[in-house]
């Protein structure tokens, strides 16, 4: 046991329902079972049971799990009541066992928990928030694959390649009267080739799987009227934003969150860019516009083909856009363009033609969107991941290469095996063996309370 306190929440989502489920795990859950149940249940069996009061009068009746330790999900004894999903029943049975000594448990205690105890590791904790907040089939079946240790797995076979590196390097350093030298041995730089494609494996199916879960982020951009909302709506497959022909109908940041094959695409349509705005809420709105910009993937700049077939728009406002964030050109209205010329933008961002009216084009931005992001679409294989393992994996592969580096052009072995210890350790980040206290709180933060 790596915690005293017994913890308990609701582990169903506030309001009504048809099932309200309050789960307990810590020490005191067998002796918690027996007041509020008249007698602890038969472990891993559900039993019919009357929830009581102090005065063992009924709060609710209902169905009792009991998983005794470490055989449950937090390692610790657990104990669920299922019982009338009624807030003021679930909050009675809460305050009911309050009283006994437990304290409300924290947003992500209880697999935290898992985590301390040695039920999953750190990679396995995060898959099951992302099963959570999945927002597709395909995220689900990835969250799904890391929460069995695919992810892992993947990570520990590339952190055993670095230990044997790292074993390889130290014997030649340890038996250094050895008339061979191993450090020049042949051997050593093919185990570091097959290292850097085990990275790139790894980190491969890593950026999968964090498009899965987090997406693109783009922002739609252009001149008013240029058919900015009518592209938001089509892309979402409905009317998310109001389109008239009035110049300046949006003012605010439009956001949408819409699924391409899998991968989330999170689109903001913004206000009409021009330089003289009309009044003060229109300036706000192309300010904010530009804010959103900077924090985009990748910027839509849409134009009117049929009033700018030059594309001078983008021209205009190219000083203003972000520097560092990629643009893609939309002219729009083709379908009535026709015999119109289209600026030749190849020397440029990349184009694309379409009508945002008929959807003529919308495959090609489609997969134009999924191109820029490196997004494939797989039919298995895909784990889970975030943000931080790419960065992890992204150091580990930094501190190989360099160790790399330094066997090729000065035979350190101290300095090549120092740097594979340190990528080992970056490694070591994404499972959880090696990592901070604040780290894991930001991380269980993020969780619902109750899981």
């Amino acid at each position: 046991m790596t915690r005293i306190e017994t913890i308990v929440a609701a582990a169903t989502p506030p309001g009504r329902g048809g099932v309200g489920i309050v789960r307990v795990s810590g020490p005191k859950v067998p002796e918690f079972a027996a007041i509020v149940l008249g007698e602890l249940p038969l472990p891993r069996r559900a039993t019919f049971a009357r929830f009581l009061d102090a005065h063992q009068e009924p709060i609710d009746a209902g169905v009792a799990l009991f998983f005794p330790a470490p055989h449950s999900y937090t390692g610790e004894h657990v104990l669920e009541l299922q019982g009338h999903g009624g807030p003021l029943v679930v909050e009675a049975l809460i305050a009911r066992l309050l009283e006994l000594g437990a304290r409300r448990a924290h947003a992500g205690e209880f697999t935290q928990r898992a985590f301390l105890n040695d039920k999953l590791d750190l990679a396995q904790a995060e898959a099951v928030a992302d099963i959570i907040d999945a927002g597709s089939k395909e995220a689900v079946r990835a969250a799904m694959r890391s929460l069995q240790g695919e992810f892992s797995n993947m990570v520990r076979g590339l952190t055993e390649a670095i230990i044997d590196l790292r074993t390889y390097v130290e014997a030649a350093i340890d038996f250094p009267e050895e008339e061979i030298d191993f450090l020049a041995d042949r051997e050593l730089s093919e185990r570091f080739q097959n290292v850097r494609e085990h990275f790139e494996g790894v980190e491969k199916s890593a950026r999968q799987g964090r498009l899965l879960r987090e997406g693109m982020t783009v922002v739609i951009a252009g001149r008013p009227n240029a058919g900015k909302s009518s592209l938001l709506n089509r892309l979402a497959g409905y009317d998310a934003a109001i389109v008239t022909p009035i110049p300046g109908t949006t003012r605010d940041i439009v956001r949408e969150r819409i699924d391409i094959d899998g991968m989330p695409l999170h689109v903001l349509d913004t206000a009409g860019l021009r330089h003289a705005a009309h009044d003060e809420v229109e300036a706000e709105g192309i300010r904010r516009a530009q804010v959103e910009m900077q924090r985009a993937d990748r910027v839509l700049f849409v134009i009117d083909v049929l009033e700018d077939p030059g594309g001078r728009a983008f021209s205009e406002e190219r000083a203003r856009l972000p520097s560092d964030v990629p643009v893609t050109l939309v002219f729009n209205k083709c379908d009535q363009a026709v015999g119109l010329p289209v600026a030749d933008t190849t020397s440029g961002p990349p184009r694309i033609t379409m009508s945002a009216l008929t959807g003529e084009g919308l495959k090609t931005l489609r997969t134009h969107l999924k191109l820029c992001m490196g997004y494939q679409t797989l039919d298995g294989g895909t784990v889970s991941a975030r943000q931080r393992h790419l960065d992890a994996l992204s150091r580990a592969r930094r501190h190989t290469e360099e160790a790399a580096r330094q066997l090729r052009e000065r035979r350190a072995g101290e300095l090549v095996a120092e740097e594979l210890r340190v990528a080992q350790q970056a490694l070591s980040e994404i499972t959880g063996e090696f990592t901070s206290d604040d780290l894991l709180g930001r991380i269980f933060s993020s969780f619902c309370i109750g899981k």
